[in-house]
């Protein structure tokens, strides 16, 4: 075993007599450890939350989006797409046709976006997670139902056990009516409310209709706002965008989930690494009390120190038993924090410990995700500001040293 390795064991870890500078090194560990564990644990929650979001954005996010380039609205019984319909690699194939209108309920009005879909929309079983009250139904006995988002049912008061109440939605006709009376210049359409599904803000102000009803109220019967493509387990999504991309030329754009979420993704991307960076500003000032503490183990150990320079030990050696001190203080702590966070995340995926509280979350528990590059990240953060320290400490210990030498 190496000399210096050694004896900054029998420093650390000797049994004899329990000495202040032990308990200092202890608090030290024990500052590793805390913040290990809170790196591996908020890392794990946000990799959890991250993932529960995504998972509802992809709900009515498909994973290939084709829009066009300029203008609203776009035919799609063009040959290639209906070639492409019929793609073997499609789960779904969804027609999709969007605007903004005002929606009236009892005396209230809101300005949401109706967004009429076709059939296939309703393949995604995982739509029904989403949903409040109700059931997420579009046509039930031939008859045409919404769908609406919480920011919806919050500004109208929304009761959809109320049969007789039904929402009355405007829409501006594309033609020009000559007529005294305003409200003929916009179809008007009745539609009952069969839902209420909750995501996030951006998408709870739309109101999801049968295609059919959105063509008769936005006076559409042919084009439409997009095509929604949908893939079979193990396809090739980059492949197929590609594909499609190619064939569709500049007139179209075809986006993937990252590129019709941007702004999304881009901010969960941000908050997790400035949390990252927060906890790891307060690992390195725990790590760098280790400074402290070796400090006054280097005036404790004068003795050892001048003992072992008469004995023929340069400097090399006597940096490095301080170094490799520190370098023990920190890795402890940091075992022993990765360790007790991933049996907290376990306990926490198995049993919801930390409840979230409220009765309308999607989840009740904080949701964790453990990725093993977390661990590898805590790992080499800690071990590399537990060099530097470490490092500065070694160097402070041979300082000096003539000075120990003549003193005894």
């Amino acid at each position: 075993m190496n000399t210096s390795i050694y004896i900054a064991k029998r420093y650390l870890f000797s049994r004899k007599k329990m000495h202040a500078i032990n308990i200092i090194s202890g608090v030290s560990m024990l500052g590793v450890f805390v913040g290990s564990a809170a790196l591996i644990i908020i890392l794990s929650v946000f990799n959890g939350f991250e993932k529960v979001i995504l998972a509802l954005y992809n709900n009515f996010t498909p994973e290939l989006k084709i829009e066009p380039a300029e203008g609203k609205t776009f035919a799609p019984n063009t040959p290639y797409f209906k070639q492409l319909s019929h793609n073997p690699s499609l789960f779904s194939y969804t027609q999709a046709l969007e605007e903004k209108a005002l929606i009236r309920y009892g005396d209230r009005q809101y300005i949401g976006t109706v967004r009429g879909v076709s059939e296939d929309f309703l393949k995604n079983k995982q739509l029904d997670s989403t949903i409040q009250t109700g059931s997420f139904t579009l046509i039930a006995n031939k008859i045409p139902y919404a769908v609406i988002g919480a920011t919806v049912q919050n500004s109208l008061g929304v009761n959809i056990n109320d049969q007789l109440s039904s929402l009355q939605i405007y829409s501006p006709r594309r033609r020009v009516v000559n007529s005294l009376n305003p409200e003929d210049e916009f179809v008007r359409l009745p539609i009952g409310v069969s839902g209420i599904f909750a995501i996030q803000q951006d998408f709870d102000g739309i109101v999801v209709t049968p295609l059919v009803f959105a063509r008769s109220l936005l006076d559409e019967p042919v084009e439409v706002s997009s095509l929604e493509l949908n893939f079979k387990p193990r396809t090739n999504i980059e492949r197929q965008q590609q594909t499609i991309q190619d064939k569709l030329g500049k007139k179209f754009v075809v986006k993937n989930r990252y590129q019709q979420n941007t702004e999304l993704y881009k901010t969960l991307n941000y908050e997790r690494w400035f949390t990252f960076l927060i906890l790891t500003f307060v690992l390195i000032i725990a790590i760098f009390n280790i400074i402290g503490s070796l400090t006054m183990l280097v005036i404790d150990k004068k003795k050892d120190i001048a003992i072992l320079t008469s004995l023929g030990a340069g400097k090399p050696l006597i940096q490095g038993i301080f170094f490799f001190e520190g370098m023990m203080i920190s890795i402890t702590g940091c075992i022993g924090g990765v360790i007790v966070g991933f049996i907290f995340c376990l306990l926490q995926q198995q049993f919801g410990l930390v409840k979230m509280g409220g009765a309308l979350m999607v989840i009740d528990a904080y949701p964790v995700d453990m990725k093993f590059v977390d661990f590898i990240l805590v790992f080499l953060t800690v071990t590399g500001i537990a060099v530097i320290a470490s490092g500065i400490s070694a160097r402070l210990s041979v300082k000096g040293l003539d000075e120990i030498k003549q003193d005894l």
